[in-house]
């Protein structure tokens, strides 16, 4: 069985920062496939904004150029690109001043009656700017959205300042805060599976569930992005948005509808209900790492500070492990690892419910140890889902078992890559669909959790721990899951 592409009404797109990083390796490839596959419908425009002064030729070279960049060739077909370029537009707007907003307002007067979304794919410094900007220039009508990239803030004050900023000219109900993970296809596979299914949802609490281990790490250093990541680090980076977000996901309880305020009140009551962590207990719940010079696919790669511009030292966290606790009836006792960093050996996203050992092993030392079950949920890269379960070894002799995982690969199954989040998420902005977007009270409360440990870290002088470059961070993270008997799952397949 194939999927059902639904084409969406037409609409106009503004991306501001148009000629942007984010623009060009993830929105406009993301947007060339759904008009490849048919999901866009006449007269459709994307018109892209930014301080650059470009006309539209110019333009639509530069997008082509990403497309050929970021797009695999065997997938460019001729006609298509050209039909997608011919939907480009693209105005100079200042947006912290006046110059260019009527330009816009004149280019895309003619679709009033369009859903017009406006994508800020710009630093969150400019998100008041702009959506006022929107405001002063009757740019905003009942049919638009706005979109807010990450991140929202720096912090809870930060973070409330952008959303009564926003929420000054838009309700919220036209707000669009993204996180792409949202999109990931084996995300909603996890609700999928939880909801969808009988199997599950009886054994999805303390009573069955041992521990809960949420992984995010990646190969890469920073990457040119020294600077910004510098006045950043992991926690703001990946802990306080996406890993937060999966484990609302895994410990939410069932909504009463597929709808997106039922989900988002869901997953609000686990981010109220998660144990603070403070100078009581920052010490032994969380874990801070910067990555040294070391080799990654027997390559020498540098160190942190190397990668800095014009830095001797930081005390920037590039891998951070926490030992987190959803305080509900469902979950109290059940601990959820929380890990992330760069540098690590292997580039993976994954969400690992580990069970209950079997409360007794009818068949004695012989069968060797019964290991507990694990349903690990792998976000990327090699989409899909494992059950890991004990089997009996083959042949005569005894009952001798074995651990082998029932695996769902989305590839094989599906026959075909998965489409990239932003193809999901951009889609249904258009469609009006909030359920995979935070609301502004999600971010907040996000941040009420986070900025204890920011804070306490800082007032306590918790300098990060060094690990190298290729390890799986310092060696305090994993003594921060072995001394409770625990291990962090590291599946090389």
């Amino acid at each position: 069985m194939t999927s059902r592409i639904v084409a969406v009404e037409p609409f106009d797109l503004v991306v501001f920062g148009g000629t942007g990083d984010l623009a060009h390796r993830k929105l406009f490839p993301s947007l060339y496939f759904r008009d490849r596959d048919g999901q866009m419908t006449d007269p459709s425009r994307i018109i892209g904004v930014s301080r650059s002064h470009l006309d539209r030729k110019e333009f639509r070279a530069d997008v082509k150029k990403a497309l050929e960049t970021y797009v695999p060739a065997d997938e460019l077909e001729k006609k298509t690109v050209s039909r997608f370029l011919d939907r480009l537009d693209f105005v100079a707007v200042d947006a912290t001043g006046d110059d260019g907003w009527d330009d816009l307002k004149k280019l895309i007067a003619d679709g009033l009656d369009r859903v017009r979304a406006f994508y800020l794919a710009t630093s969150p410094d400019l998100f008041d700017a702009i959506t006022h900007g929107l405001s002063k220039h009757q740019l905003l009508t009942p049919k638009t959205r706005v979109v807010l990239e990450k991140p929202l803030g720096k912090d809870l004050a930060s973070a409330r300042e952008i959303n009564a900023a926003v929420a000054d000219v838009l309700p919220e109900d036209q707000i669009y805060r993204i996180d792409h993970y949202l999109g990931k296809e084996t995300v909603q596979n996890l609700m999928a599976l939880r909801f969808a299914n009988v199997l599950f949802e009886p054994v999805w609490d303390a009573a069955h569930v041992d521990h809960v281990q949420i992984t995010v790490a990646e190969k890469v250093g920073v990457e040119g992005r020294g600077g910004y990541y510098d006045t950043s680090g992991a926690l703001r980076d990946m802990i306080q948005n996406h890993i937060l977000q999966l484990l609302c996901l895994v410990a939410m309880e069932p909504p009463s509808e597929f709808e997106a305020n039922a989900l988002r009140d869901e997953k609000l009551k686990v981010l109220r209900a998660l144990k603070p962590i403070d100078e009581t207990n920052v010490r032994a719940l969380s874990v801070r790492g910067q990555y040294r010079a070391g080799a990654i696919d027997g390559k020498s790669v540098p160190g942190y500070i190397d990668e800095l511009p014009n830095a001797d030292s930081s005390s920037t966290e590039t891998f951070v492990a926490l030992k987190a606790e959803v305080q509900t009836w469902r979950w109290a006792g059940v601990p959820f690892y929380l890990r992330t960093g760069k540098r690590l050996p292997s580039r993976v996203s994954e969400i690992v419910i580990q069970f209950r050992e079997v409360p007794l092993s009818i068949f004695g030392a012989a069968g060797g140890f019964l290991a507990p079950n694990r349903l690990v949920i792998r976000l990327q890269p090699d989409e899909g889902v494992k059950l890991y379960l004990m089997i009996k070894d083959p042949g005569p002799g005894g009952m001798r078992f074995r651990e082998v995982p029932l695996n769902l690969s989305f590839a094989d199954t599906f026959k075909g890559p998965n489409p990239d989040a932003y193809e999901r998420l951009l889609m249904d902005v258009i469609r009006g669909n909030q359920a995979l977007f935070m609301r502004r009270d999600e971010v907040e409360a996000a941040w009420i959790w986070a900025d204890p440990i920011l804070e306490s870290w800082s007032r306590l002088g918790r300098v990060p721990d060094p690990y190298t470059a290729g390890t799986w961070g310092p060696s305090t993270a994993i003594a921060l899951i072995e001394r409770d008997g625990r291990t962090w799952h590291e599946d090389p397949s």
